[in-house]
């Protein structure tokens, strides 16, 4: 039996909303870890803070892969 590719695809997507929602909190956690030692310009500062708070507020909301992006980009001004 051969499934439609579209069926396939919903089924992964669903099967890997559960991975991203554990995976934000980690990436928060991280964040928060790093930021007192970070070294930060002022602006730089603001836009991790900012970047953090709206991953949060995603992740709350479902929107885990919008999450994850968001915390990815905090993550790399951070360093980490």
């Amino acid at each position: 039996m051969k499934l439609h590719p579209l069926i396939v695809a919903a089924g992964l997507t669903l099967a890997a909303s559960p991975v991203f929602a554990f995976h934000c909190p980690k990436d928060m956690k991280a964040i928060d870890d790093a930021l007192p030692k970070a070294k930060l310009t002022a602006e730089q500062m603001v836009e991790v803070k900012k970047l953090r708070a709206d991953g949060e507020t995603a992740h709350k909301a479902g929107k885990h892969q919008e999450s994850v992006d968001l915390l990815a980009k905090a993550m790399k001004i951070v360093g980490i």
